[in-house]
């Protein structure tokens, strides 16, 4: 992703509900749990660690047990450290005491909390970068030196990784064709940063890389989900099982669930949403535009997908009457610019949410050469009586505008290839009209024309009206 391209924007749940989640995530909550637990008799190692003899009595606060359950408690105490939630108040003594923003679990705003948060999520996704550290503790060990390149581990590029895979999933939640709150298959995350958009069957050597990273991703993953980032259906241990090894129940090839599955928590999409814009993404979420002016809104959701669109309208609607809605987004959508006609279709589609109550505004404008047309669409859909028929002149720049949105919007898309045909069967004499048509755009939706349209006589005729309209236009 470049940091200079705009996002799908996200649908964030309210602050006061992500709060909630955020501190009944394991993590946040263990580490709060320790902090309120600590007093005048805990004690930390120079690194401001729990002191060895002291985990034991962490892990059973925490209600841990298990070979693993001094680790997940030193783990929960410097989240604890990392947050503030608590403060060594003697280094040389090492004694603690609670940290000023603990109170922020309890009395905080819901920012607070997130703002915590979002301190314990850097700190564990630091965490997962760091590779499997038995072979440089066995080389420590040995007495030996430590050779980060001989551990195959490039801190930054894994950094990096980890950042491309979860922007991957954040794309694939906001995406408008994406799988939203459905569970995303491990594998098919793994290629989205390995494999090369370009090629077409990939190699064993690709598909060596991908399997590696998801073995990798599986490791990540584990360590991810009790942060509330996501939630992970992790890979089928009968998957890592040796060759020799026969599987201790019947499995099935083709479930592709068997290989991990992953989904972005709201609060996980959250999280990600408030890293893309600290890097500096535009990374917009439904409901910025709601209390700016219609042209903001015209302008800010052109790039939109259509559903995040409509309800960011539906939001900037909500707090505006219907008639002085009308006439705002009207004006807004004037204009010559190479904007204005998707700004048009965008103000269409937003006055097809507001009823009756809007019709004077459309009336004022039907003799407008730029709204005249589509407030006759508006008139007629909503059974308004006396609209008068719109002179052939307005049809036609009417129809102009409407492709040029079109392929602002979507590009040379199937839905914009049946319109181009449908408007050469319905108008035998169309491309001998459309090249006058005065619209800046004319020229250009000609030649989209030409070159959408699959009957070869009707897209010559078409490029044939397109170099007489740039001629016209001094092109």
């Amino acid at each position: 992703m470049s940091d200079s391209s705009t996002l799908p924007p996200a649908r964030l749940r309210p602050e006061a509900e992500l709060a909630r989640e955020a501190l009944s995530a394991p993590v946040l909550s263990r580490a709060a749990r320790l902090a309120r637990w600590a007093g005048a008799d805990t004690r930390v190692d120079a690194g401001g660690g729990l002191v060895e003899e002291q985990l034991p009595a962490a892990a059973e606060q925490l209600g841990l047990a298990g070979d693993d359950a001094a680790a997940h408690a030193s783990e929960a105490w410097r989240i604890a450290v990392d947050t503030g939630l608590v403060e060594i108040t003697d280094e040389g003594a090492g004694t603690v005491a609670a940290g000023e923003d603990l109170a922020l679990l309890t009395g905080g705003s819901p920012q607070d909390v997130l703002g915590l948060w979002l301190t314990a999520l850097e700190a564990v996704l630091a965490d997962a970068s760091v590779p499997d550290l038995d072979d440089l503790v066995d080389a420590m060990a040995e007495g030996g030196e430590v050779d980060l390149s001989s551990l195959d581990w490039d801190p930054e590029a894994e950094a990096e990784f980890l950042d491309g895979v979860l922007g991957n999933l954040y794309l694939l939640t906001v995406g408008e064709e994406g799988p939203g709150e459905a569970r995303v298959p491990l594998p098919a995350l793994a290629a989205s940063v390995i494999v090369p958009g370009d090629m077409g069957e990939p190699s064993n050597e690709v598909l060596e890389q991908v399997s590696d990273a998801m073995m990798r991703l599986d490791d990540q993953f584990r360590m991810l989900e009790p942060v509330g980032l996501v939630e992970y259906q992790p890979v089928d241990e009968a998957l890592m099982a040796d060759a020799d090894e026969e599987p201790a129940a019947p499995v099935d090839e083709a479930d592709v669930t068997r290989y991990g599955m992953v989904r972005l928590t709201p609060l996980g999409l959250y999280g990600l949403r408030a890293r893309l814009l600290d890097a500096g993404f535009d990374a917009p979420a439904v409901g910025d535009l709601a209390d700016k002016g219609a042209d903001a809104l015209l302008d800010g959701t052109a790039p939109y997908p259509p559903g995040a669109a409509h309800a960011e309208t539906e939001l900037w609607l909500a707090g505006r009457g219907p008639l002085a809605a009308a006439r705002e987004l009207l004006a807004a959508a004037r204009g010559t610019d190479p904007g204005a006609p998707l700004r048009r279709l965008r103000c269409q589609q937003a006055l097809s949410l507001v009823g009756a109550e809007a019709e004077p505004a459309l009336r004022e404008v039907l003799d407008d050469a730029e709204l005249g047309g589509l407030a006759r669409v508006w008139l007629t859909e909503h059974g308004a009586r006396d609209v008068p028929a719109p002179p052939q002149e307005m049809v036609f720049w009417l129809t102009i505008d409407t492709v040029a949105a079109q392929l602002a919007a979507e590009g040379n898309s199937e839905e914009l290839r049946a319109l181009v045909e449908g408007l050469a069967r319905q108008h035998s004499g169309f491309f001998d009209t459309a090249w006058r048509v005065g619209h800046p755009a004319t020229p250009d939706v000609l030649e989209a024309m030409g070159r959408l349209h699959p009957d070869k006589r009707i897209a010559k005729e078409a490029r044939k009206a397109a170099f007489k309209a740039r001629s016209q236009q001094g092109g």
